[in-house]
């Protein structure tokens, strides 16, 4: 029989800015079993009025310091029973938007115009929850379509603490705007338990993320967390109800293009038992290759195959 289980964001069920196989689990549960995780997002410097936030983020501020990363994210989750070499299959079951407001930020040396733009602003987006529209302080308003920047379990433990900003092997700050309520994230595991955490809630994100920013807001998703045991799978992949998608990152945008194109031939060859040149060939002519993110240190690219072509 499987459980649910609710986590809710605290000081006690947080790491502020980093990835760390040595922070303990918060939660444990079993391969099956679904999670209720609320996350909150936001320095004190760009969050609305304090009257405004639920009670755990102002007392994540009062209490805790980014370290290395910007991302509160509420966990880590432990699977009972990961063990490095697994993967871990996230299905993201729901996403609400707990609160009704969020930000964008533009940060100094940072973005994909610094150059342009080298001076900090940011702005307050109010969320219309019942209509699905973030109204804009310039006169505009943009669909919301909810996701989690960041999903991610523990890197390897020899990696050491790592920023939450660049996303790796792990996941972590993957930003891929697809990754809404219906789809799929899959993770191979490095740690025992896996150690499974969310954050960063994006109200809405065009592929990309050019100034830096989403819609950066909280988030209650729920998800439901299945163990595959002794995988071949070493990198993250994900699958919506139309597509499956590789991934690639880099610091360089052409090698995280090749890596998503490299990891999509792999796929093509589990699905269809297509020959890498066949897969190739097939990818050039039905795969899109799209921007996820340019702005976290390493890029990203996705490439989308269609279900229908298979």
């Amino acid at each position: 029989m499987t459980t649910h289980h609710v986590l809710e964001p605290s000081p006690d069920t947080v790491h502020w800015g980093y990835f760390d196989a040595a922070v303990p689990p918060r939660l444990t549960v079993r391969s099956g079993d679904t999670v209720t995780i609320t996350s909150v997002s936001g320095r004190p410097t760009q969050v609305p009025a304090r009257e405004r936030l639920m009670p755990a983020h102002a007392a994540i501020h009062d209490t805790m310091k980014p370290e290395l990363g910007a991302h509160i994210m509420t966990g880590p989750v432990a699977v009972e029973g990961a063990e490095p070499g697994d993967l871990l299959e996230v299905r993201i079951k729901e996403i609400t938007l707990p609160c009704d407001w969020g930000f964008t930020a533009v940060m100094s040396l940072r973005g994909t115009l610094p150059e342009d733009f080298p001076h900090p602003h940011h702005i307050i987006v109010e969320l219309d929850r019942d209509k699905g529209l973030g109204h804009l302080p310039f006169g505009m308003s943009v669909p919301l379509k909810p996701f989690f920047g960041v999903m991610g379990v523990a890197p390897p433990p020899h990696w050491g603490r790592l920023g939450s900003n660049e996303p790796r092997d792990f996941g972590g700050n993957i930003d891929l705007k697809e990754l809404t309520a219906g789809a799929t994230l899959y993770l191979p595991v490095f740690v025992p338990g896996a150690h499974f955490s969310v954050g960063d809630g994006h109200g809405a994100q065009g592929d990309g993320e050019v100034c830096l920013t989403a819609i950066e807001t909280c988030l209650t998703g729920t998800f439901e967390l299945v163990l595959h045991k002794a995988s071949k799978v070493r990198f993250p992949r994900a699958e919506t109800p139309t597509h499956h998608i590789s991934l690639g990152f880099n610091e360089d945008l052409d090698d995280a293009a090749k890596q998503a194109l490299r990891e999509m031939i792999v796929l093509l060859g589990e699905l269809k038992g297509l020959s890498p040149m066949d897969a190739y060939m097939l990818s050039s002519l039905a795969v899109d290759l799209r921007v996820t993110q340019l702005v976290d240190g390493n890029k990203g690219i996705h490439a989308m195959l269609p279900k229908s072509l298979l």
